[in-house]
């Protein structure tokens, strides 16, 4: 059985078998079929399951839900590293095009919370707890691509608005958007340069590629009804996880440990994939005014979502005549009826299914996080799986 060997993260620990309401048979079907439970005391070994097309945990450790710590708890651990990071980001750019920048900081500005940078931070400390001058330039040039994918992402969405706040296409135009966005993936290999290391170049650029290509191939899948979950799987590994990867795997090189490579990686895939997978669920489930959308954004979009490829996939066996409605409006994009929709994929049992899935790759990503040394930057990583499961709940 694998156990935090941090006391704190132990002590942290609890059992996830409370940690999520299973709906009862009047609530949801049956999905026994399509779920796993893993007893956290004995870490047994799942049954076999045949929808799956990703392996599953067999040793995991325990996660606690109910009351992780804050993400501004978790940016103290790093907070003067952190301040100079967010500084650099505006400090970055440097066009001599005056509205190349005016879009830029307009975008910078917009917020988020910067978690990727902040991984990046959390992973150099806990490599080498010393400030690293290096580690911050590689946290803001990771903000600045991830930047650039969100402008790229809203022109492809016609979103009006990000965070609350109007986009880049909004406010001035989709040409401007694209130019910019390409203006800061371009500065963000400018600076890549200045660490004069191919290694880490190369594992940009191959990301950079990767996350491209997971955008086209989302694009591929747009209203297309027989997508499946190794379909999704490959899409967020490069739109979402990637980016992830590439936030933990440059600690590693710039800090010269090969010996974390593998870990840092597969940390940051995995947290990668609970992440999004989580955004997903909560497109059904969430909060309209604290996600900044409506429920059912994605299915009117068409987009190729897990709940929404695994309610079509329980549909399609429980009950034709529905599945054929979230079927049309998958393809069609016409969401009038959304909230009808909307509880046809919760009644699925999809939702379940998906929840069970974040947990899984949560779980992964804190196997990762083991192999890791055990200090309070690893609590802190180990912290922020935490958080981010603990939207489901």
């Amino acid at each position: 059985m694998i156990t935090p060997a941090n006391d704190s993260i132990a002590t942290a620990a609890t059992s996830l078998d409370t940690a999520f309401h299973t709906p009862s048979n009047d609530e949801a079907p049956d999905v026994t079929a399509v779920t796993t439970t893993i007893d956290p005391i004995t870490a047994a070994p799942p049954s076999p399951n045949p929808m799956r097309t990703e392996p599953q945990v067999t040793a995991i450790s325990r996660t606690h839900l109910a009351n992780p710590a804050s993400y501004e708890q978790i940016q103290n651990i790093v907070a003067d590293d952190f301040y100079i990071m967010d500084k650099q980001v505006f400090g970055s750019l440097n066009s001599k095009v005056q509205l190349v920048m005016s879009v830029s900081q307009h975008v910078i500005n917009a917020g988020g919370k910067r978690m990727r940078p902040l991984i990046t931070l959390l992973c150099s400390r806990l490599c080498a707890d010393e400030q690293s001058t290096d580690a911050m330039h590689l946290a803001a040039i990771t903000e600045m691509l991830h930047t650039a994918t969100l402008v790229h992402d809203d022109v492809i969405d016609a979103s009006g608005l990000r965070r609350g706040k109007p986009t880049a296409n909004a406010t001035w135009d989709n040409a401007t958007a694209v130019l910019v966005g390409d203006y800061l993936i371009a500065r963000a290999f400018n600076l890549l340069v200045g660490f004069n290391s191919l290694p880490l170049l190369k594992l940009f650029s191959d990301g950079t590629c990767d996350i491209a290509e997971g955008e086209v191939l989302q694009l591929q899948h747009q209203h297309n009804p027989e997508a499946t979950e190794a379909d999704y799987m490959r899409i967020i590994d490069g739109k979402t996880s990637r980016l992830f990867m590439m936030a933990t795997s440059g600690v590693a090189l710039l800090q010269d440990k090969p010996e974390f490579m593998q870990a840092l990686s597969d940390f940051g895939q995995h947290f990668g994939n609970a992440f999004q997978i989580i955004d997903d669920v909560l497109d059904y489930s969430g909060n309209s005014d604290v996600m900044g959308k409506n429920l059912g954004d994605d299915l009117a979009e068409g987009k190729p979502t897990l709940p929404t490829i695994v309610a079509l996939r329980l549909l399609k066996e429980q009950d034709k005549t529905q599945y054929d409605k979230l079927r049309i409006a998958v393809q069609t994009g016409k969401t009038e009826n959304a909230e009808y929709l909307i509880g046809l994929v919760k009644a699925s049992g999809a939702l379940e299914y998906c929840r069970k899935r974040a947990l899984d790759e949560t779980q992964l990503a804190q196997q990762a996080l083991l192999q890791l040394p055990d200090n309070h930057y690893r609590l802190g990583l180990w912290q922020l799986t935490e958080l981010a499961s603990s939207r489901l709940v």
